[in-house]
């Protein structure tokens, strides 16, 4: 049984006339240890996509699960503690906090529950390890290249174990060697873990390490063959 079901979903916004429908008809499923690329142009729909499924948006109509949970149908204390949990997001924008540490941005996600334990913090040391950091735990990012600071965000989105891994335009930031090395980076890391990994990319080379690929036309998803 797929760990991830999107099942037709649907998304529209007000206007001062008809909605603009985004999404008319999105629907994939993923399972543990696969991963998968959602390609488009810009507009077409992709990171609103990603959103909803990430819980940071409701669709207007469909359904999404994330181990037997809908998102969409708990409040927004609940949400919050699911996303923490269960997901973890790899922005354009890497969003590390600058008055921040290396190590402590790894944090973030523990420290929304609370101190973070001794466990956390072997957990984040061990990240930042696999991801060429290890030296690097007290610097601060503005201390970082682009592609180190990815790398920190990759190691944040990993801490609590989270089933899935959304990342969106995860190289779009990047030069073309540091890209390949975060799309190789997440690739190995994801294997490693066996959750599931999405990612929206512009990049056909990123797009070509995936299992699968999926694009977004006319606000429908269709599989790649």
């Amino acid at each position: 049984m797929a760990d991830l079901i999107v099942e037709h979903v649907r998304k529209e916004f007000p206007t001062r006339g008809e909605p603009l429908v985004v999404l008319r008809d999105a629907s994939l499923q993923l399972g543990a240890g696969e991963n998968a690329a959602i390609l488009g142009p810009s507009g077409s729909g992709k990171s609103t996509l990603l959103h909803i499924i990430g819980g940071l948006d409701r669709p207007t109509s469909g359904s999404v699960k994330l181990a037997g949970q809908d998102p969409a149908t708990l409040g927004e204390v609940e949400l919050a503690r699911f996303r923490n949990r269960n997901i973890g997001f790899v922005f354009q924008d890497h969003y590390l906090l600058p008055q921040l540490t290396v190590l402590e941005n790894v944090l973030i996600p523990a420290l929304a529950e609370g101190a973070p334990t001794a466990d956390d913090l072997a957990r984040a040391r061990n990240l930042l390890d696999r991801v060429g950091l290890g030296q690097r735990l007290e610097h601060r990012p503005a201390e970082l290249s682009g592609g180190e600071r990815q790398r920190v965000g990759v190691a944040r989105a990993l801490l609590l174990k989270p089933a899935l891994l959304l990342a969106d335009e995860p190289t779009g930031n990047l030069d073309r060697t540091n890209a390949t090395g975060i799309g190789q980076l997440l690739l190995e890391l994801q294997q490693q873990e066996q959750n599931m990994l999405l990612v929206v990319t512009h990049s056909s080379e990123l797009a070509s390490l995936l299992q699968r690929r999926f694009e977004i036309d006319n606000g429908e998803l269709h599989a790649q063959t």
